[in-house]
């Protein structure tokens, strides 16, 4: 490969570059080729082969360890301890918003917390208090709180 420097040292130094990409740029998918190679690079120091068998062994090994790993993870995938991490206006749902531009025909805007957010309910004007409920992309679906609901007692 290059002169003075043996195939399998290339082929580790590939391996731990990948391996070390994965980690600023993850992404679950250079890791498998990190493996490809770093095997490749170990059966290059084993068996003296020439460079043409090296490159078929590395694409047939990251062709495996990514087949594998996708069979894997699909049959038991990761599961989020925050599964609404990326996912704000899912965190929203149940709160308590004010409405900021009447709802007229269905639409309007009301704010939660710092923002004004799209919204889409009943009729209401400005000022009153409606709970979200769910969320189409970025627009909030919204309903009325009512101050005093059948079994709760108002709080003070």
């Amino acid at each position: 490969m290059l002169d003075g420097v043996e195939p399998y040292i290339v082929w580790i130094v590939i391996g731990l570059v990948l391996a070390t990409l994965e980690l600023v740029v993850p992404g679950v998918y250079l890791i498998w080729l990190a493996v490809a190679a770093l095997i490749t690079g170990g059966l290059a120091f084993i068996y003296d082969v020439g460079l043409a068998l090296q490159v078929v062994e590395f694409v047939a090994l990251a062709l495996i360890s990514v087949y594998s790993a996708r069979r894997i993870l699909s049959d038991s995938p990761i599961v989020s301890s925050d599964p609404l991490l990326n996912k704000p206006t899912g965190r929203m749902v149940g709160q308590t918003a004010v409405v900021t531009q009447a709802i007229e025909g269905g639409s309007g805007r009301v704010r939660y917390a710092d923002g004004e957010w799209m919204a889409r309910g009943v009729d209401m004007e400005p000022g009153e208090r409606v709970r979200i409920t769910g969320t189409e992309g970025s627009v909030l679906l919204v309903e009325p709180v009512n101050l005093i609901t059948q079994g709760e007692a108002p709080q003070v």
